[in-house]
């Protein structure tokens, strides 16, 4: 009885293993069954082309493709005389359809042929005369040497561009003369940009283009300073004049043509209080500042006590140093009074120079009486001249600049 159980209990073991068998079997045959079909469909998922269109070739799958499935055609290693003659007579024909092309397109009459038979057309050189230059920038009437130029500020650049054209009615003393210009954008630049112009006589042109980079707020508050110099062939330099040109509404109509009178120092300074001519310069190592007043014009003197300069160095709002000339009498006085202040570099921007013309007066105890005021400095203190005159001195160390000045009512 027992070994019929172990029998029975043995059988039902192995059959069991057999259907354990057999499902893992069935199993893995399933698994690798839809993994192949898997595949089979995403080599399936290649898009179809129609019949009409040309055989594509995909990059992707080229590895599967069969030359058979490339259309292409061999050319033939050797040309049969059925074909030589058939590409000679073609050659014939293009050229005699080029001929008759030609002569079609020669038999226009007033055609240029370029290239041999090209058509091109005539050229109409009246639509392309341009106006000699002395008519389109012609000077106004008159005697006066004249600067012609045109401002225009590009807001976008922020870039201040100034085209100087020519000078009219020179000087017949500077005709000979090599004529340069020399222009700054006060009170800011120091460095001058400097023009040449083409040519000598009365007349000499420059079209030169010069490009200032100025912020839109400063520009209202610039002033242009384009000052006119006569060479000789030695070197020498002469002043012909200037032109103070400010920025604060001229800019409405930009680009137009601008014609300004030349200021000159021989010219007569419309002071009603009398002219007074000075002279600075500038030494840097020494750290010295070196005035001379030359001489005086146009006062309106109350006695015949005579006059003197008082000269007053100021930096910001404190008096540093103060002289005065000897007594001259004359309405056109002369001075050639030297005066040196001790003044460093770094307060060139913060000082100014004050010139007080003064008759004593009779009574030693009264103060004298205040004939005129002037002010030469940087643009804290001063403008137009008399701010292009200290620039000047500043900008060239060691030199002597020499100026007119118009004096001014006292307060």
């Amino acid at each position: 009885m027992t070994d019929q159980v172990s029998l029975a209990a043995g059988v039902s073991v192995g059959l069991l293993f057999l259907l354990l068998l057999g499902v893992m079997v069935y199993c893995l045959w399933r698994r690798k069954k839809r993994s192949q079909s898997q595949y089979e469909e995403l080599l399936s998922t290649v898009p179809s082309v129609p019949a009409c269109s040309p055989p594509v070739i995909l990059v992707s799958q080229g590895f599967w493709t069969t030359p058979s499935e490339i259309p292409f055609t061999l050319p033939p290693r050797s040309m049969t005389q059925n074909d030589a003659d058939l590409k000679n007579e073609q050659e014939e024909n293009v050229e005699e359809l080029k001929m008759d092309v030609r002569r079609t397109m020669l038999d226009h009459r007033g055609s240029l042929s370029v290239s041999r038979w090209y058509p091109v057309g005539t050229v109409l050189s009246g639509l392309y005369s341009v106006p000699p230059f002395n008519e389109v920038v012609a000077p106004p009437p008159g005697m006066a040497t004249r600067l012609c130029f045109s401002v225009e500020y590009r807001h976008g650049s922020e870039q201040l561009v100034v085209s100087l054209l020519r000078l009219g009615n020179l000087p017949p003393r500077f005709h000979g003369n090599v004529t340069l210009v020399e222009l700054r954008l006060l009170p800011d630049d120091r460095r001058p940009r400097q023009a040449k112009a083409r040519g000598t006589g009365p007349d000499p042109e420059f079209n030169d283009c010069f490009v200032f980079q100025v912020s839109g707020v400063c520009v209202p508050q610039g002033t242009l300073s384009v000052c006119v110099l006569s060479v000789e062939q030695d070197g020498k330099r002469h002043a012909v004049g200037r032109v103070l040109f400010p920025l604060e509404g001229e800019l409405g109509q930009a680009g137009r043509v601008l014609w300004r009178d030349l200021e000159t120092e021989d010219d007569p300074q419309c002071s009603e209080q009398g002219d007074v001519q000075i002279s600075l310069s500038y030494s840097p190592s020494l750290q010295r500042l070196s005035v001379v007043v030359l001489r005086a014009r146009g006062l309106h003197l109350l006695t015949d006590a005579g006059v003197c300069v008082q000269v007053s160095l100021q930096i910001h709002t404190q008096v540093v140093k103060i002289k005065r000339s000897c007594v001259v009498k004359g309405v056109n006085p002369n001075f050639n009074h030297r005066m040196t202040f001790k003044l460093r570099a770094q307060h060139l921007d913060e000082a100014c120079l004050r010139f007080e013309l003064q008759e004593p007066n009779d009574v030693c105890s009264e103060p004298p009486v205040l004939l005129g005021v002037l002010v030469l400095g940087p643009f804290m203190y001063a403008r137009g001249q008399q701010l292009k005159h200290w620039m000047d001195m500043a900008n060239a160390p060691q030199e002597t600049i020499k100026l007119w000045h118009g004096l001014g009512r006292g307060t």
